[in-house]
């Protein structure tokens, strides 16, 4: 058992049995085989409109591409302070855009509000040479807490980008995890909301490695097939990632595992609510818990359990579940835990 991460654990079943189907015979590479065709039709068909897909193998490849797509090299990307493509990802953002600047804030619950941006756009000011020009939002859905935004509140955002002239990204690591929560539709959470390009994450939900770079609104997307390309993530034998999705997005297989996932991070909050010394931090919407605990009953119960220490100088943890955790694992891990927090 491993609480650090979702991407600690394996493929699912389904995933290595499309990849030994996806082995045979000979197809044409780059994208161009019948699996990857057929991957396209149906992220249309799941997004409700015609999109233009560029599947890659990795999450940070997919938020910078999307990015390096909306912004120029003189703009502005506006994101939450703790945004994965601002903590996590080596500077590829700003790398792959040839020099565009992050611009991190504050928000409550990891997610950002459109007063937020709207004080911060303040500071740059529009065809002035001196300044980064404001160029795209940046939302994490679920955010880097486990929390997901509302279609309100990504509604909300949007509206603020269509009048600031702003294009939107969603970092979709765990788009399925926050589809889950909310219940809604893949097009209700994106472009009927206001979102104009999607990174799609699969590996942390059972994937081997697949990501994919959805464009919503093709027409934005002229110069992604050069920017992945030099990037290196034109896989020659691109079957191998586009067979992963086509596993996921059939019987629901990726809603499936992410609902899952979900259900064990809440059953883990539940069962660790009432255990003394234990305070959940944030609320649990995906497949994160957040929690402070007593520095013994943490390093003891890492002793047990690999996970994160989100956060050293307030003692909060991070928790993942994933696809293939069980409710024993969860229950194990729980009944520890109030055995060290009893024992101090």
């Amino acid at each position: 058992m491993n609480f650090s991460s979702d991407n600690a654990y394996g493929a699912a079943p389904e995933i290595l049995d499309a990849l030994t189907r996806a082995s045979t015979g000979a197809v044409p590479s780059y994208g161009d085989d019948p699996l990857t065709g057929a991957l396209r039709q149906e992220m249309s068909r799941l997004f409700e409109r015609e999109v233009a897909l560029y599947p890659v193998v990795t999450g940070t490849a997919a938020n910078a591409l999307a990015l390096a797509t909306l912004c120029p090299q003189h703009g502005a990307i506006f994101c939450h302070a703790d945004a994965h493509i601002a903590t996590d990802e080596c500077g590829a953002p700003e790398f792959y855009t040839h020099g565009a600047k992050l611009v991190t804030l504050e928000g409550r619950d990891g997610k950002l509000t459109p007063e937020g941006i709207a004080r911060s756009l303040k500071h740059f000011l529009r065809g002035v040479v001196h300044h980064s020009q404001p160029s795209v939002i940046s939302l994490t859905q679920a955010s880097e807490f486990g929390t997901v935004y509302t279609r309100d509140e990504i509604a909300g955002i949007s509206a603020l980008a269509r009048e600031q002239g702003l294009k939107l990204h969603m970092d979709g690591a765990r788009f399925a995890n926050a589809l889950a929560h909310l219940g809604c539709t893949p097009a209700e959470a994106t472009w009927k909301a206001g979102i104009d390009v999607l990174s799609f994450g699969a590996t942390k939900n059972g994937a081997m490695g697949a990501e994919a770079v959805v464009v919503l609104r093709p027409d934005g997307a002229a110069a992604l097939p050069f920017i992945r390309k030099q990037a290196m993530q034109l896989a020659s034998k691109m079957r191998y990632v586009a067979a992963q999705f086509v596993a996921m997005l059939s019987d629901d297989l990726w809603r499936r595992n992410a609902e899952h996932a979900n259900a064990m991070a809440a059953r883990l909050a539940a069962g660790v609510a009432d255990v003394p010394g234990v305070t959940l931090t944030y609320p649990v919407q995906s497949n994160a818990v957040f929690a402070g605990l007593p520095a013994e009953v943490r390093d003891a119960l890492q002793r047990d359990y690999p996970f994160y220490v989100w956060d050293e100088a307030t003692g909060v943890v991070r928790w993942m579940a994933s696809f293939d955790l069980t409710a024993d694992d969860v229950d194990g891990f729980v009944a520890r835990l109030a055995e060290l927090a009893a024992a101090r």
